[in-house]
């Protein structure tokens, strides 16, 4: 135990360890306390913001599946990206302003490049679009990260894996990780078709006795959460991503087992529940913007300034929040609002307008 947690710190400039007794238990606490803390069954780990800025060049260009396009990434001189576990995601800036995420699906851990894959979405919010459009081999890209709220927890050892068409991407690195790691595992990938399930070859190339595939058009239906749940008992510890339909199915079933271990991503920010229109007035610019009922502050920040800050939008990360200068706010978010503060991304006004320092 000792000599795997000295292996797991990090090393000095020079690439040495240190061993002194009280530098290996702060350690090891900051290890153990950073495991309850992902382990958490409906809270997501808290994300911190990441601060530095990376370039990278394309360096191949895939087309996975008629709508979804993988890019490798590397650093433009040839040295290693950042270090990254599986279930990670990198915020991409687009050269409109936008901002998304992706995560990696290449080998766990690699970092001589990173791979990430798009699906093209037409009535979506163009930043799928500009990804496909704007990206070749030879051009560059802006990202941050990468950052983890979706963490394969270590001392897990019945798994199953639910995965949803483009939420595949992941979960691949979850699965190379699991089968390497000795833990019994199974898998259930869940498409239209299995000419729109990216990266199923490498899924299935991993142990395919552990993979269940769901083809709608093979199977005439889709499947229900008992389908996409089947073996999977009280102290199975679930992991699923894809599209909302299919998580919050998911979710539903699991709250049969009140205790059961359950992690997921989503792909789109949560609909809003029980919401109720206000206005948010922009301090700065003096415009006054009308958020109705069923949509957030921060999606109705964003058709007007698609390079607003943000990255989780489920209320987590705290990239969005902002300062509060007038107004009441009815907090929704998991990520700590001092009582002049919002995160856009899912807390609304309680009254009928609230003024941010925007």
């Amino acid at each position: 135990m000792t000599l795997g947690l000295w292996h797991s710190r990090p090393a000095d400039l020079y690439g040495r360890r240190r061993h002194d007794r009280m530098y290996t238990a702060l350690w090891g606490a900051g290890v153990l306390f950073g495991g309850f803390a992902s382990a958490s069954r409906w809270t997501p780990s808290r994300v911190v913001p990441a601060q530095r800025t990376n370039t990278a060049v394309v360096t191949r260009r895939e087309q996975l599946t008629s709508d979804v396009v993988g890019l490798t990434l590397a650093d433009t001189q040839g040295g290693l990206l950042p270090s990254w576990t599986p279930g990670a995601h990198i915020d991409v800036r687009l050269p409109s302003g936008r901002r998304r995420q992706y995560s990696l699906c290449g080998p766990p851990g690699r970092r001589t490049d990173y791979r990430i894959a798009v699906r093209r979405i037409a009535d979506g919010g163009g930043g799928s679009i500009e990804m496909h459009d704007a990206y070749g081999v030879g051009d560059t890209l802006v990202f941050e990260g990468p950052r983890n709220a979706f963490h394969l927890v270590t001392d897990e050892r019945d798994v199953l894996f639910v995965i949803g068409g483009i939420g595949v991407t992941p979960i691949l690195p979850m699965i190379r990780a699991a089968q390497r790691r000795g833990i019994d595992w199974r898998a259930v990938y869940a498409g239209r078709s299995r000419g729109h399930m990216p990266l199923l070859d490498e899924v299935m190339a991993v142990a395919p006795e552990r993979v269940t595939v769901w083809a709608d058009d093979e199977r005439t239906r889709i499947p229900t959460a008992a389908d996409l749940l089947a073996g999977a008992g009280p102290a199975t510890a679930v992991y699923v991503c894809g599209p909302t339909p299919l998580l919050e199915s998911v979710r539903a079933a699991r709250d049969e087992h009140a205790d059961a271990p359950l992690h997921y991503e989503r792909f789109s920010p949560p609909p809003v529940v029980d919401g109720a229109p206000f206005e948010l007035e922009l301090a700065r610019s003096g415009r006054v913007l009308a958020v109705p009922a069923n949509r957030s502050a921060l999606g109705v920040m964003l058709d007007g300034d698609p390079g607003a800050a943000y990255s989780c939008r489920q209320g987590f990360c705290g990239t969005c929040k902002v300062k509060v200068l007038a107004g009441e706010v009815d907090r929704r978010g998991r990520a700590a609002e001092g009582d002049d503060e919002m995160l856009v991304c899912v807390s609304r006004a309680k009254g009928h307008r609230v003024v941010i320092d925007a």
